[in-house]
């Protein structure tokens, strides 16, 4: 079970978080560490959370068809 840290960046839709995760990776042929980030769809579940926020979630069961993790705990 996967279990990730991002900051939120949109609260737009109802029950739903989109959280950016960012994470380092080597280039294949060069070994320069590139920023990457990825958009997750995350349920909020009764949580109070606003914008700029850092989150944990955490992968669960399909919620909906784009969204497959929940809010863990709130950061900050």
């Amino acid at each position: 079970m996967k279990v990730l840290e991002g900051v939120v960046k949109s609260l737009k839709t109802k029950d739903t978080a989109v959280v950016v995760v960012e994470s380092k990776i080597p280039h294949k042929l060069y070994k320069k560490l590139m920023k990457r980030s990825r958009r997750y769809k995350a349920s909020l579940g009764g949580k109070e959370v606003s914008l700029g926020q850092t989150v944990k979630i955490k992968e669960t069961k399909p919620i909906s068809k784009d969204k497959h993790f929940e809010i863990v705990e709130v950061k900050k």
